[in-house]
């Protein structure tokens, strides 16, 4: 593809050699947000009995430290404001930085409250490096394409999970569950030094790269200008932008929670161990398929309407875990339930850009990030009661439906406004 100057007479210029700047920093920014995820939240299940075992916690007391993703909604705003004005590299590294200290004390940890103080550290740094920074960096590198290219980043999420369980169990039944920790420590710091070297989200720097292999067929002028867009202040004074800041909070319980104890509750269905994370790598199979599926859909159909089946299927899928209990049907719930699941990561990020461009896009996203602080604080330690009073999740999966559906409807209201 040839790259035309806009001056007069001039004629088109060859193409550069190298491949487009955007294809690195869309692979690292999928492989930051994708194995944090995995080893924070898919991977969680896979550490609980055995913590179970060496310290004695109860269910609620270890569940107890997903609370803390509070930390993650509070800072939201903070960060989204820094990527705002510093740019994704540096908020990325810092906030990748964190998770690996993290896991790092997990590893090291010999009592309740270092648990939690690990916990809390790591949650503080999972906006940054995940979902606000890469919806920024998709945005400006594949302006006209960003839908299909969010679900295929965001598809590194659900990579993580797919690859990080089978990790995290072999390592744990190799070196015990410290082993685990410190494993994960060092794959989230490799992932920080690969941030360093090759994220960039300057225009000038997009500009640069547009005479590259492989690079999306718009001018230089064209996608998502840093100036343009409504601010935050005229965003606050919308009501459509509260109908959406609820559509956002709700898909926290899916990680908080369904996420987290997907493994302990098939495993209270009489499912092993080994079948029981199996289920979790099914899950996240499925979530690749949902965000490359609705991040194209979201071209089509807008990504409001698409965040809004998406939710819609997850409360379907929840009462149907509920129905089918440990039975063979329970596999096909998980991948319809992952069809939903998995699109959550792509489409929030776009509905924002979408409605309300990319002016202040990290600090919007950053506020609507905040009502996940409810979903985070009630969510886990309300799973950890209903198990030890139940034995069983049903009361906490039907509670996470009902929440599902109130999320759908909130979609459906928040209406895009006209442009500015």
């Amino acid at each position: 593809m040839a790259i035309t100057s806009r001056g007069a007479g001039e004629t088109a210029l060859v193409k550069r050699r190298g491949l487009y700047n955007g294809w690195y920093i869309a692979l690292f920014a999928s492989l930051a947000s994708g194995l944090t995820i995995g080893t924070s939240n898919y991977a969680f299940g896979v550490f609980i009995e055995p913590l179970e075992n060496e310290f004695g916690w109860s269910r609620t007391q270890i569940n107890t430290a997903l609370a803390f993703g509070v930390a993650s909604a509070l800072i939201s705003p903070l960060i989204g404001r820094w990527l705002d004005r510093f740019g994704s590299r540096p908020v990325m590294v810092g906030s990748l930085v964190l998770v690996a200290a993290g896991f790092f004390i997990y590893a090291g940890m010999t009592t309740l409250w270092q648990f939690y103080a690990a916990s809390f550290l790591m949650y503080l740094g999972l906006p940054g490096a995940t979902m606000i920074p890469s919806g920024r960096l998709i945005s400006i590198w594949f302006a006209s394409t960003r839908g299909r290219m969010m679900g295929f980043v965001t598809a590194g999420n659900n990579l993580g999970g797919l690859t990080m369980v089978p990790l995290a169990a072999l390592v744990v039944g190799m070196s015990g569950w410290r082993g685990g920790y410190l494993t994960f420590g060092v794959v989230i710091l490799v992932i920080a030094v690969l941030v360093l070297l090759f994220v960039r989200d300057s225009k000038s720097d997009v500009t640069a790269a547009r005479a590259k292999r492989w690079a999306p067929g718009e001018s230089d002028d064209d996608g998502p200008d840093a100036a343009v867009g409504y601010s935050l202040g005229d965003v606050l004074r919308m009501k459509t932008f509260y109908f959406l800041t609820v559509g956002h909070a709700v898909p926290a319980f899916s990680y908080s929670v369904v996420l987290t104890q997907l493994i302990p509750h098939l495993e209270s269905q009489g499912i092993s161990s080994g079948a029981a994370s199996t289920g979790v790598m099914l899950l996240a199979i499925f979530g690749i398929a949902s965000k490359i599926i609705f991040g194209r859909l979201s071209e089509t159909i807008t990504a409001r309407w698409a965040m809004a089946i998406s939710l819609a299927i997850q409360s379907v899928g929840l009462l149907l875990l509920i129905v089918v209990g440990g039975s063979n049907a329970v596999w096909i719930v998980i991948a319809f339930y992952g069809m939903g699941f998995g699109a959550m990561g792509a489409l929030i990020p776009l509905t924002v850009t979408e409605a309300y461009g990319m002016r202040h896009f990290g600090s919007i996203l950053g506020v609507t990030s905040m009502a996940g602080v409810i979903p985070m604080v009630i969510g886990p330690p309300m799973a950890g009661i209903v198990f030890d009073t139940y034995g069983n999740y049903d009361v906490a999966f039907a509670t996470m439906a009902v929440m599902f559906a109130i999320g759908t409807l909130a979609m459906v209201l928040a209406r895009r406004p006209a442009p500015p």
